[in-house]
C-alpha cells in the first residue's frame, strides 16, 4: 500500500479530541450517500414512469408506418411484401382509420375507427389489453335480435369499443351500436351502418378508451367506400430504438410515392419532453451531492489545520509536496467511494422495494398507472457514480493544495 494511501485511511481514524472531526466526516459520508440513493431511485423512476408511456402508446400505434402520397394504398399487398423484406422489420400489415360518429338510441360520440386484420397473430399488442371478448369475434358476423317483437334477427359485423368510450355510450358486450361516416361514397350522402361490440379494451390511458375502437378491415373498406385499397401499412421493429433507421430502409425499399413515418418522429414532442424533464431531475438532484461535497471540503480542510505537525514532519523527512497532496485526496476519494457504495446499495434497495411492494398510491387518471413505475439500468448507477466520485474529487482539490503548500519552518514557528 503507497503510505499516502495508509496515511489517508489512518486520518479516517481520529482521535478522542478529534472526535468532532469524526463526526463531520460521518456526516458528510452520509450526506454523499443520501444524495446518490436519491438521485438512482429519481432516474429508475423516471425511466419507469418514460417506459410505461411509451408501451401504451405503442401498444395502439405502429412502429413504423407507410402512407401513399396518392391518398389510398391500392397496392398494398406488394407494399407490405417489401416492408416484411427490410431487416429488422418482424411485421407489416395493412389498416384503415378515420374519424366517425358512434351513436346509440340515447349517446354519440366521434371517434377514431381502425380496421385491422381480425387476428390475434397480427394484432399482439391489443389483444393483452382486452378486458372482455376477443379480436377473433371481428371474423364473423353475429346475429342480433329486431327491436320489433317477432323474434326477428339481423346479422351485425362485430367493433371492439374502449372501456370508456363504453361507458359513455351506455354500451357492453353484446350491445348493438352504430356507426356514422358523414359524406362517405361517392354520393355525399352520410354511410350509416350497425355493429355488434364484441370487445372492450383497456389501454391505461383515457384518451385511447375514449376516443379509439376496432373493426375488421374488410368492414372499414366498407364504411370508408375505399374498395380495396387502405390507408397504409403498419410494421413492427425488433428494436424499438433503431426505428428511425429501419423506417429509412424502408423508404429505400419502397421508392418514391410514399411517406414513411417511425414512432419516434410521430411522438418527438412528447418524448423530448420527458427526456428533458429527466435531465433537469439529474441536474437538481446532483446539487444533493455536491452539497454533500461542500461538507467533505469542509472536513479536509478541518484535518489540514488539525495536522499541520504531521505535515511538517512529513515533508521534513523528504516527502514531496505531490505526496502531501495525495494523502488528502486519497482521504477524501475514500469518502466518496464510501458514500456512493452505500448510496447505490441503497438506491437499488429502495427501487427493488418500490418495484415489488406497491406502498406508493398515485391517481390513475393523472399518470395513467395506480403505483410507481421503476425501471432501473446499470448504466443510471454508473453515471450517478462518476458523477458523485468526480465532485468529490475536486472538492479534495483546495485543501490539498493548501496541504501541500505548508512550510515546515511555518509550523515550527508558531506552534
Amino acid at each position: 500500500m503507497r503510505y499516502e494511501l495508509f496515511i489517508g485511511l489512518r486520518y479516517l481514524r481520529a482521535k478522542r479530541r478529534e472526535a468532532f472531526i469524526s463526526l463531520i466526516t460521518l456526516i458528510s459520508t452520509l450526506g454523499l450517500a443520501i444524495g446518490v440513493m436519491t438521485l438512482d431511485i429519481t432516474l429508475s423512476v423516471m425511466t419507469g414512469f418514460e417506459e410505461d408511456l411509451r408501451d401504451r402508446i405503442l401498444g395502439f400505434n405502429p412502429h413504423v408506418s407507410v402512407w401513399s402520397y396518392l391518398g389510398p394504398m391500392e397496392d398494398s399487398a406488394a407494399v407490405a411484401e417489401k416492408v416484411r423484406a427490410v431487416p429488422g422489420i418482424t411485421r407489416a400489415e395493412p389498416f384503415v382509420y378515420g374519424q366517425l360518429m358512434l351513436t346509440t338510441p340515447e349517446h354519440f360520440a366521434g371517434v377514431l375507427v381502425r380496421g385491422i386484420e381480425p387476428s390475434t397473430a397480427a394484432n399482439p399488442d391489443l389483444a393483452p389489453r382486452l378486458r372482455a371478448g376477443s379480436i377473433d369475434q371481428l371474423r364473423r358476423d353475429f346475429a342480433v335480435p329486431l327491436a320489433d317483437g317477432r323474434g326477428a334477427t339481423v346479422q351485425l359485423p362485430g367493433i371492439i369499443v374502449g372501456g370508456e368510450l363504453g361507458r359513455q355510450l351506455g354500451v357492453h358486450v353484446g350491445d348493438p351500436i352504430s356507426v356514422a361516416s358523414a359524406g362517405a361514397g361517392s354520393s355525399g350522402v352520410p354511410r350509416i351502418r350497425s355493429f355488434v361490440v364484441v370487445g372492450e379494451f383497456d389501454s391505461g390511458m383515457p384518451d385511447y378508451d375514449a376516443g379509439l375502437a376496432y373493426v375488421s378491415l374488410s368492414d372499414a373498406q366498407r364504411l370508408y367506400d375505399m374498395g380495396d385499397a387502405v390507408t397504409g401499412i403498419e410494421a413492427k421493429v425488433t428494436d424499438l430504438y433503431q426505428a428511425d433507421a429501419i423506417g429509412t430502409a424502408v423508404a429505400q425499399a419502397l421508392g418514391t410515392g410514399y411517406r414513411v413515418r417511425d414512432w419516434m418522429e410521430a411522438n418527438r414532442n412528447l418524448f423530448s419532453a420527458l427526456k428533458l424533464q429527466k435531465t433537469v431531475y439529474f441536474i437538481v438532484l446532483l446539487l444533493i451531492i455536491l452539497v454533500a461535497a461542500f461538507t467533505v471540503l469542509a472536513t479536509l480542510i478541518m484535518v489540514v489545520m488539525e495536522k499541520r505537525k504531521d505535515i511538517a514532519i512529513l515533508k521534513s523527512m523528504g516527502a514531496p509536496r505531490g505526496a502531501i497532496a495525495r494523502i488528502f485526496i486519497f482521504k477524501g476519494l475514500v469518502i466518496g467511494v464510501l458514500g456512493t457504495v452505500l448510496g447505490n446499495l441503497g438506491g437499488y434497495a429502495g427501487c427493488w422495494v418500490l418495484k415489488h411492494y406497491q406502498i406508493i398510491e398515485i391517481p390513475k387518471q393523472v399518470f395513467f398507472v395506480d403505483t410507481v413505475p421503476v425501471k432501473m439500468y446499470p448504466q443510471y448507477f454508473v453515471v450517478t457514480t462518476v458523477a458523485a466520485l468526480l465532485i468529490c474529487l475536486l472538492a479534495t482539490l483546495y485543501p490539498a493544495r493548501q496541504a501541500a503548500r505548508l512550510t515546515p519552518v511555518d509550523v515550527i514557528r508558531y506552534e
